[in-house]
C-alpha cells in the first residue's frame, strides 16, 4: 500500500488552479446532501466530502478523477483511528490545533481574497466554518497520536536486524543513495552599505514622482523587481498579514488607504507601500520593491582576492581552514573553517538538488580536494538570498551507490523501520475494517479503493 494513503488527510499550499477537474465519482442527480458512509457511530456525509474537495481547491491541490473516492477512503481511515483513540483516552493538543487553524484560515482568506470570498466560495459564515475546521483538527490531533501509536508499536529493529534485511530484500529495493559532496567555503560580499543607500535613493526618487503626480502601477510595472506583482501594477491582492514579512505588514497595517510609505526594508529588500483597502487584519496593498545591486567594480574586487587566496591554497602556503577563520566574511561557516552544512538539516553533506544551481556548476567537475574558481553566488537570507562571491573547495565526494549496511546503515534501518511499521498499520486497518460496523453508499461502489477489504462494507443496493 502506498505510504501516503496511510496518513492523515491533510491540505498543502501550493499554486491556485482554476480548473474544475472531472471526476470519476458522480452523485445522482438531486442529491443534496445525505450520509454516505458509518464508521462505528461516527458518520461522513457528501457534504464533508465536498468540502475537502472544495478545500483542496482553493488551496491549490491539483485533484484527479478519483479525488472523492480517495477522501473517502481517508476519512474512512481517520475515522477507524479516531474511534480508537477515544478508546484509549488519548488527548487533543490544542496549542497544534489553534497554530493549524489560524494557519488554514488565513491561507483560505488569502487565496479567495477575503472574508466575503470566502463565506460565498464554502457558502457558509466564516465563524462556522472556523467550528467545523477546529472540530476536524481537534479530530485530526487524536486521529496522527493514534497512527503514531499503532506505528511505534513496531518492534525497533536490531543491527541483526538491519543486516538481514538487507541479506534477504532484493538489491532493486534497496535505496540508491545519490552522490554527496561535503564542501567548504570562502565567501566575500560586495560593498552592501553603499548599495543599500544607491537602492534607497532610487526608491526615494521614485516615491518623490509618486507624490508628485504619476500614478503608483505605472513605476511599479516599470521598476519593481517582484515579478510576481509587477505585471499587476505591483497590486498583491487581499491578504493576511501574517502571509508577509512582519516589517512590511507592520507598515501596510499602519498605512491609510492611498498614503505612500517610507522605505522599508524587509530580507527581500527594500519596498515602498501604498495600501488600497483594509479589513480587520487583512489588506490590499501596491508595493515596488528594489534589491541592493552592485558593480562591476565590486565584483572585480572580490574575484581578485578570492584569486589570491586560491593560489596561495594551492601553493601550500595556507590551510583552507585557516584562510576561511581569517577572509571569509560568511558567519555561518568562517567559524568551521569554512564548511558548509545544510541549512535545513544540519548536514554536512549534500546531494545535487541541495545544492544552489551556482554552486553545483561550480564544483560539479572537481575531484576530491580541489578549489574552484571564484564565483558569484546568493546567500541562505530572505527568500531569493543575497550576492555573495566565493571560492569552494570539495572536501570529500561520496559516488552515488545502492546503500550498503556497512556504509549506510541508518538509512536502511530507518527503511526497516518504516516497512515494520506500514505493516503495523495495515495490519490494524484490516483488522478494525473487519471488526468495525462500517456500511458505505453504493455511489462509491465503483471506487478504487486501496484496501480491498471497504468492497464487503458497502451497502447492497435495494
Amino acid at each position: 500500500m502506498n505510504v501516503s494513503k496511510l496518513t492523515v488527510f491533510a491540505v498543502a499550499v501550493a499554486a491556485f488552479v482554476s480548473e474544475v477537474v472531472m471526476t470519476a465519482q458522480q452523485y445522482p442527480e438531486g442529491v443534496i446532501d445525505k450520509t454516505v458512509a458509518v464508521v462505528g457511530n461516527e458518520m461522513i456525509s457528501i457534504s464533508q466530502v465536498e468540502q475537502e474537495v472544495q478545500m483542496m481547491r482553493a488551496q491549490g491541490m491539483a485533484s484527479d478523477r478519483n479525488i472523492r473516492c480517495e477522501i473517502l477512503e481517508q476519512m474512512m481511515i481517520s475515522k477507524l483511528f479516531l474511534i480508537q483513540a477515544r478508546i484509549d483516552s488519548l488527548t487533543v493538543n490544542n496549542d497544534m490545533v489553534e497554530s493549524e487553524l489560524r494557519s488554514r484560515v488565513d491561507n483560505i482568506r488569502t487565496q479567495l481574497g477575503g472574508d466575503e470570498n470566502v463565506e460565498k466560495y464554502f457558502g457558509k459564515p466564516l465563524y462556522k466554518l472556523r467550528q467545523e475546521w477546529r472540530q476536524t483538527l481537534q479530530d485530526q490531533s487524536l486521529t496522527q497520536q493514534m497512527q503514531q501509536n499503532v506505528a511505534s508499536s513496531a518492534p525497533e529493529m536490531t543491527p541483526y536486524d538491519v543486516e538481514k534485511y538487507v541479506e534477504s530484500a532484493d538489491s532493486l529495493d534497496l535505496p540508491i543513495v545519490p552522490i554527496k559532496y561535503q564542501l567548504s567555503q570562502i565567501c566575500i560580499y560586495p560593498d552592501r552599505e553603499a548599495a543599500n543607500l544607491a537602492v534607497k535613493d532610487r526608491l526615494l526618487a521614485i516615491r518623490e514622482r509618486i507624490m508628485n503626480g504619476e500614478k503608483f502601477s505605472v513605476l511599479a510595472r516599470i521598476y519593481s523587481q517582484d515579478p510576481g506583482s509587477a505585471r499587476k501594477g505591483g497590486e498583491l491582492g487581499m491578504a493576511s498579514k501574517s502571509v508577509f514579512w512582519p516589517a512590511f505588514s507592520d507598515a501596510a497595517m499602519a498605512l491609510k488607504p492611498g498614503i505612500v510609505s517610507q522605505i522599508v526594508e524587509t530580507p527581500d529588500g527594500f519596498h515602498i507601500i501604498e495600501v488600497l483597502e483594509k479589513k480587520g487584519d487583512m489588506f490590499n496593498a501596491r508595493h515596488i520593491l528594489m534589491k541592493p545591486e552592485y558593480t562591476e567594480e565590486d565584483r572585480t574586487k572580490a574575484f581578485g582576492v578570492l584569486d589570491s587566496l586560491r593560489t596561495e591554497l594551492e601553493n601550500g602556503a595556507v590551510s583552507f581552514d585557516l584562510a576561511a577563520r581569517f577572509y571569509s566574511q560568511d558567519p555561518a561557516t568562517r567559524t568551521n573553517g569554512g564548511q558548509m552544512a545544510d541549512p535545513n538539516t544540519g548536514s554536512s553533506y549534500f546531494e545535487i538538488d541541495q545544492l544552489k544551481p551556482e554552486d553545483y556548476n561550480a564544483i560539479r567537475n572537481l575531484k576530491e580536494g580541489d578549489i574552484s574558481a571564484p564565483f558569484e553566488s546568493r546567500d541562505n537570507e530572505g527568500r531569493s538570498g543575497n550576492t555573495v562571491y566565493k571560492i569552494v573547495k570539495v572536501d570529500k565526494i561520496i559516488p552515488a551507490h545502492t546503500a550498503s549496511f556497512s556504509e549506510d546503515y541508518t538509512l536502511l534501518m530507518e527503511q526497516a523501520q518504516n516497512e515494520r511499521a506500514m505493516e503495523a498499520i495495515e495490519k490494524f486497518l484490516k483488522e478494525k475494517i473487519a471488526d468495525t460496523y462500517i456500511v458505505i453508499d453504493p455511489i462509491f461502489k465503483d471506487c478504487p479503493f486501496d484496501n480491498e477489504e471497504w468492497a464487503a462494507k458497502i451497502r447492497t443496493e435495494q
